[in-house]
C-alpha cells in the first residue's frame, strides 16, 4: 500500500470509503475521553504511557522490548501493516509512536497532518464503535541508530556536519525555567519550540513552510541532527517533521531528563 508519509484528512476519509483494507491499522493517541467520545472510525486507541519505560528520572525512554512486543502483538502489527497514526495536540504522541516504529524498524507508516482536528475541520465523521483487532506475535528489536543516547552525542557534537535541535521552550532552552538538576542546553544547541512547526491557522497542520524554516535556523539535508525535548514527547513531533521535510533526524529518547540529571554532561546557559 503505497501512502504518502503525511496524509491528508481528505486523503485518509477516501481510503476509508473503500472496501476493508486488512492491512491498514489506525492508531488514535489522543486522550482517552477524547477517544471514547469520538474517534476515527476503525482508530484504535494506544494510551501514549504505553509505549514509554514510565521509569523515573527518565520515564520518557522507550519501553522494555517485552512491553513493546505486547503493545503491537495485540494490534495486530505485521510486516506488511501500513499504520496511519493521529493525535488531538498537533502532533506530539503521534511523532513519538513514528519514532517507535522506526525504533523497531516497522517502515510502513503515515502521520494524519493536524490530527483530529483537521480531520474535524475538513468535515470528517467520527465514531464510537471500537474495533475488534485480531492479535500477532510480534517480537521486536530495538536499532541503536535510532534509539540515540548520551554517548551518541557526546561522541558528535564536535563535528561540523551534527547539530542538536532543541524542542522546547526557549525558557527551558536557556535555562531560566528550571526541569532537571541542570538547566540550560547542550552546547550547540539550536532551539526551535515544537509548536513553531504547526500552523494554528490550518488545523494544527505541519506549516508549509517547514523546510525554509527549519533550513533558516540551520536545520538543512546535510546536517545529521538529533532532537530531544525534556522527556522526547515534543520532539517527537519534531523528528517527524525532520522526516516530512527530507532531514537526516535522530531522537534522544532520554532528552532533558537524562542530560540535566546526569552528573558529568556539559550544559551551557
Amino acid at each position: 500500500m503505497a501512502l504518502p508519509f503525511v496524509i491528508e484528512p481528505t486523503q485518509l476519509a477516501a481510503l476509508l470509503a473503500q472496501p476493508v483494507n486488512n492491512k491498514l491499522l489506525i492508531i488514535d493517541m489522543c486522550a482517552e475521553q477524547t477517544y471514547l467520545q469520538g474517534h476515527i472510525d476503525g482508530a484504535i486507541h494506544v494510551p501514549p504511557h504505553k509505549i514509554l519505560s514510565g521509569q523515573p528520572p527518565v520515564p520518557g525512554k522507550i519501553a522494555p522490548v517485552e512491553q513493546l512486543n505486547r503493545v503491537f502483538s495485540f494490534l495486530g502489527l505485521t510486516p506488511d501493516t501500513h499504520v496511519v497514526v493521529y493525535d488531538d495536540e498537533g502532533g506530539g504522541w503521534a511523532g513519538r509512536m513514528i519514532w517507535t516504529l522506526d525504533a523497531i524498524g516497522h517502515k510502513h507508516y503515515s502521520y494524519l497532518n493536524g490530527g483530529l482536528h483537521a480531520w474535524l475541520a475538513s468535515g470528517q465523521s467520527l465514531t464510537k464503535e471500537i474495533p475488534v483487532l485480531t492479535p500477532t506475535q510480534v517480537s521486536v528489536k530495538i536499532d541503536p541508530k535510532v534509539v540515540i543516547e548520551i554517548t551518541d552525542i557526546l561522541g558528535e557534537m564536535d563535528r561540523a556536519d551534527f547539530v542538536v535541535w532543541d524542542a522546547r521552550s526557549p525558557a527551558e532552552y536557556s535555562g531560566e525555567r528550571m526541569t532537571a538538576q541542570k538547566n540550560g542546553h547542550i552546547p550547540g544547541a539550536i532551539n526551535c519550540d515544537w509548536t513553531n512547526l504547526m500552523d494554528r491557522d490550518n488545523a494544527l497542520r505541519i506549516r508549509t513552510d517547514a523546510r525554509e524554516y527549519l533550513a533558516a535556523l540551520g536545520f538543512t539535508a546535510d546536517k545529521r541532527i538529533i532532537t530531544h525535548c525534556q522527556s522526547h514527547h515534543r520532539s517527537g513531533f519534531t523528528y517527524l517533521v525532520g522526516k516530512a521535510v527530507g532531514l537526516n533526524i535522530r531522537g534522544y529518547h532520554g532528552s532533558w531528563a537524562e542530560w540535566g540529571n546526569h552528573p558529568t554532561t556539559p550544559v551551557v546557559q
